[in-house]
């Protein structure tokens, strides 16, 4: 197999192939069909009689011609060697033979090659009237290293047929010119590495068919990287074909996708004439023409499935060998056609960047002097995008430092409109409900934990997590490492400018604010509308809460309300008309920091409220005596470091699925009644709470159960719990009387370390099957009762004295500060 590591391309040259003959011989015949079929074939072909331009000498042009061709074919016949023209010619072209950048075949026509190399036969006659031209010498030496070099000749391999000549003569040159052309263009900044790994990912060396993806949000230079790789591995295959623009050629109807059948059939099998009537007949074309090449396809910008079912619908239909690249923004659709691998396109770091755009801008590697600063900050703007270095590189080129500046200083507030339409074709393609989802990231939600965004979104009655999935397959989101929503910022930009741009001087009748300017605004000029959905509100320096709360009372279709805002001491001694406040009743998701009340407004109607997030809030309960309401539809309740919260009565909020309580100092109760649907609960350093009953009824769907650092609570008693996995008592200092439920079947994690109190493991452990690890640091236990062998796979965590104790010596292990053994 030929090599396939990356390099520069060489010259370019204006010309394939320079084709250099006796007109009087074979113009009209062999030349002619040569020259036809190496057109037919889209090689660039130089033949004298079509390309000499009036006005120049023909000596001229034909220098000119010679210089900018790569391939030189020398066809010599009994005459060739009578044209002085003719050797003149052949003199240049040996001239350029020289030069690496150029290839010379001859042809053997209807002479031999010991005649040309030796100037004897048919060629000695030809050559008689030159014998004593003063050019004969080099003329003689041009035939002869013309004759050395490795051609065809017609009588001898080809038993005189013409056709079969011009046949392999054709093949050889497209092969090398694909050759030719399979090094990285330099000016493709960072493109060697990217190349590489999909030419890995392809495997040519495996005699199968292979199909791979390349997947990246819109501008990103799937394209460009799946050009460079067709260029640099096309001529390793029988045919070839690279299908641009998919998705813009099917649109709407679909109906273009059996002119793209066309294309691939025509590219393939250098059949101009081929005509497909309809997709159906397309595939049954493709399924026998394809299958006895080793083809290479690229499918550039696919995004729905029916186009590559009736483009590469299955390996089968393939040669082994061929390979089929595809690129999309939609992850999904490589998945639901089975690809071998996909492959993410990698944005651009900083020096790439910054060479991509100087290249644009300035026509160097580098900044001009005086224009680094600007540079640097449209390099940060563009965040890596190639389409949007390109634009403003081009755009900027030639403008001076205040040009520069003003227009840095409006991409500030309107996003470059190439780049928008461009990414904007993602957002189209979606659904309305992941529309929705996909603004509401943008807007409020990029950098969220994921779980968190989940809860959000399914508060305000969307399918979270499919719809979260369906954009990361569509390369507008991104999950992080910890567990993050990332998008990148100019995706952010397109989904706020879709917000805005509707009325754009009008916040308030945007379904969504983020921009705390805008949204005192609205609020203090009481301007709230029924447009609003959405607030999210970061005010590090405070704002007055009256003008906030206030300003609410008009936004009838609030759904989701998120307030950061810092409380001065001063604020703090404010006293508030708690009577006068109002909230939305349409509100499904509210989170609030540092929230100044005592409790939920009176004229709160919470018919609608899904999730309730509070940190660090002046609550003292959920509402003031007499006033209480129900919350049916609340899944989710958050309290943390609310310190003035003492107590928590959970019989409004029979649906409550998930409870988490962290740093709630003062809370002294927790009344739990019929909560059936729970199935997390999170109560942790609430260092007063001395007690903790939970009904049956509100065990039977729990699944984790967190009670860490609870100072007062001393004894636990846990009734039926069929499916819990998690139990953390950790911390609990005088927690004395711990009670295991006899059916506790899915049961994996035990924590029990510092409760030093707890003098031994009740005898139901033996039971809990599924158990894998029990962490008994720092606890009163001195023995593990019999029934705790039952459990095979084990992991126990606790002191080496103990664990020897208990017969295990050799199996004790240490890691990460932590003895264990498995038993």
């Amino acid at each position: 197999m030929a090599s396939t590591s990356t390099s520069s391309i060489q010259k370019s040259f204006k010309y394939d192939v320079f084709l250099s003959f006796r007109g009087k011989d074979t113009r009209k015949n062999f030349v002619d069909h040569l020259f036809h079929a190496l057109q037919q074939k889209g090689v660039e072909t130089y033949k004298d009689d079509t390309k000499i331009r009036k006005g120049k000498t023909i000596s001229d042009e034909l220098i000119q011609a010679i210089e900018n061709s790569k391939f030189h074919i020398i066809v010599f016949s009994k005459n060739y060697a009578s044209s002085s023209w003719c050797l003149d010619e052949l003199v240049k072209i040996m001239e350029c033979q020289k030069m690496s950048e150029h290839t010379v075949y001859p042809v053997f026509l209807d002479v031999e090659p010991s005649e040309v190399r030796k100037q004897n036969g048919v060629v000695e006659v030809a050559f008689a009237k030159h014998v004593n031209d003063e050019s004969a010498g080099k003329w003689r030496e041009a035939l002869k290293k013309a004759a050395d070099l490795v051609g065809w000749e017609l009588k001898n391999i080809f038993d005189g047929h013409e056709a079969k000549l011009v046949q392999k003569i054709v093949e050889e040159i497209t092969l090398e010119l694909r050759f030719s052309n399979s090094g990285v263009d330099e000016n493709l900044i960072g493109m060697k590495t990217r190349i590489d790994d999909v030419v890995s990912s392809l495997e040519l060396g495996v005699d199968d068919v292979r199909m791979i993806g390349i997947k990246g949000m819109g501008g990103a230079g799937k394209t460009t990287l799946a050009r460079a790789v067709y260029d640099h591995i096309s001529y390793q295959f029988e045919g070839c074909s690279f299908v641009e623009n998919v998705r813009e050629k099917s649109i709407p109807t679909m109906s273009g996708l059996n002119l793209l059948q066309k294309q691939v059939l025509s590219d393939v099998l250098s059949d101009q004439g081929i005509s497909v009537s309809g997709v159906h007949e397309g595939k049954s074309i493709l399924k026998k023409k394809t299958c006895g090449k080793k083809v290479l396809i690229v499918l550039d910008d696919v995004d729905k499935i029916e186009q590559l079912v009736a483009l590469a619908g299955d390996r089968s239909w393939f040669k082994s060998g061929s390979r089929i690249i595809i690129t999309t923004r939609d992850a999904q659709v490589l998945i639901a056609h089975k690809v071998n691998m996909i492959r993410d396109v990698h944005l651009l770091h900083d020096k790439e960047a910054m060479r991509l755009f100087s290249r644009h801008a300035f026509g160097r590697e580098i900044p001009v002097e005086g224009y680094k600063e600007l540079s640097e900050q449209v390099v940060r703007y563009a965040a890596g995008l190639p389409l949007t270095i390109k634009v403003l590189g081009s755009f900027l080129c030639g403008k001076d430092d205040l040009d520069w500046k003003d227009a840095l200083e409006r991409l500030e507030t309107i996003p470059l409109n190439e780049t928008m339409k461009v990414l904007e074709l993602s957002y189209i393609d979606l659904e309305e409900d992941y529309k929705e989802i996909f603004l509401d990231v943008a807007c409020l939600l990029k950098g969220r934990m994921k779980y968190d965004a989940i809860r959000v979104l399914e508060s305000c009655g969307f399918r979270a997590r499919i719809g979260l999935r369906v954009l990361e397959l569509k390369s507008l989101i991104s999950i992080s490492e910890n567990g993050r929503l990332e998008m990148h910022d100019h995706i952010e930009e397109m989904g706020k400018n879709i917000v805005r741009r509707v009325n754009p001087n009008k916040p308030e009748r945007h379904s969504r604010l983020w921009i705390k300017e805008e949204i005192v605004d609205v609020l203090a000029n009481n301007k709230g509308t029924q447009a609003t959905q959405c607030i999210t509100l970061w005010a590090p320096f405070g704002m007055n809460y009256e003008i906030l709360m206030n300003g609410l009372a008009n936004m009838k279709e609030l759904r989701f309300l998120d307030v950061n805002v810092y409380v001065s001491e001063e604020v703090r001694k404010w006293k508030f008309d708690e009577d006068s406040i109002h909230f939305p009743n349409a509100l499904r998701f509210l989170r609030w920091d540092r929230y100044p009340f005592s409790s939920l407004p009176k004229t709160f109607q919470p018919n609608n409220l899904v999730g309730l997030d509070m940190y660090g809030s002046k609550m003292v309960k959920l509402w003031k005596d007499g006033e209480e309401k129900p919350l049916l539809k609340l899944r989710f309740l958050k309290f943390t470091w609310s310190h003035y919260l003492r107590t928590l009565d959970l019989s409004v909020a029979p649906n409550l699925e998930t409870l988490n309580l962290e740093y709630c100092v003062n809370l002294v109760e927790v009344h739990f009644q019929v909560n059936p649907n729970l199935k997390e609960l999170r109560i942790n350093r609430c260092y007063e709470l001395e007690k903790l009953h939970m009904p049956a009824e509100s065990l039977k769907l729990l699944r984790s159960l967190d009670l860490n650092d609870l100072r007062k609570l001393r004894t636990l008693h846990l009734g039926v719990t069929p499916n819990l996995e998690t139990l953390i008592v950790r911390d609990g200092k005088i927690l004395v009387d711990l009670q295991l439920p006899a059916e506790c079947p899915k049961l994996v994690d035990l924590d029990l370390s510092n409760c030093i109190q707890v003098a031994e493991l009740p005898v139901e452990i033996g039971r809990l099957e599924c158990l894998k690890e029990l962490d008994i640091t720092q606890t009163g236990i001195s023995r593990l009762p019999e029934s705790i062998f039952r459990v095979k796979g084990l992991r126990i965590v606790g002191s080496r004295r103990l664990l020897e104790s208990c017969g295990f010596t050799s199996e004790i292990k240490t890691s990460n500060n932590k003895t264990f053994c498995y038993i």
